[in-house]
């Protein structure tokens, strides 16, 4: 559950501790240029702790490339801890400091959204094909509207929608418009998998809704 907890956390946290003064960090444009803030630490600590949880999390194998669980998380923490080391471009060269690559070329702050992008369509791919795979057929259970694979497709969806609405709004210049759709990507993915690992529990009426099982 760490997984979700964190990936939830993870840009809340960012935001609201970015209104402490303590702190001397203004809200930033994305969730990636809190690097070179004083919440950096947080920033890529957490992000480091969501690749180990992936990368250590053994889920199930599947001859299906895009529905092995195992391999599918394997990537996605690994694309987590490369967006940790390869930080974007800072919006001044000079501030380019404490980088696993430290130099400022234009080329750096496309493989680091590159990381990003293949991390994001990872845990979409892991919300639609994954998280929806073996939920038992309990014909006597309705589906209802709050059913798990239901909640597992919009959080997928809405991390697909993010990901192109990424660059639509930076064209557009749109303020923080980069930071709300990372931070809604984290926050789906944080619920499917809060959902999946049934983290607000699966007994009695909220059970059935959502698992289609009977839990007394």
């Amino acid at each position: 559950m760490a997984i979700g907890y964190l990936g939830f956390c993870l840009p809340l946290a960012l935001v609201i501790l970015s209104f402490i003064p303590f702190f001397k960090t203004n809200v930033q444009q994305s969730i990636s240029h809190y690097y070179y803030t004083n919440l950096r630490e947080l920033f890529t600590g957490l992000l480091c702790a969501v690749s180990l949880f992936l990368i250590r999390y053994k889920g199930y194998k599947n001859p299906v490339f895009w529905k092995n669980d195992n391999l599918m998380t394997n990537i996605a923490g690994a694309m987590a801890l490369c967006v940790a080391l390869v930080p974007t471009n800072p919006e001044c060269c000079s501030d380019k400091i404490y980088t696993f690559i430290p130099i400022c070329e234009t080329w750096v702050g496309w493989v680091h959204y590159g990381f990003a992008f293949i991390l994001f369509l990872v845990l979409a791919t892991i919300s639609f094909k994954v998280f929806t795979l073996g939920q038992k057929e309990t014909n006597d259970i309705p589906i209802s509207f709050l059913n798990e694979n239901k909640i597992y497709r919009i959080c997928g969806i809405s991390i697909i929608v993010s990901i192109f609405m990424i660059p639509v709004s930076d064209y557009f210049e749109i303020p923080y418009s980069t930071l709300f759709f990372e931070a809604l990507s984290l926050i789906a993915f944080g619920i499917a998998w809060l959902i999946k690992g049934r983290a607000l529990g699966d007994r009695g009426k909220w059970g059935r809704m959502v698992y289609r099982e009977h839990n007394l």
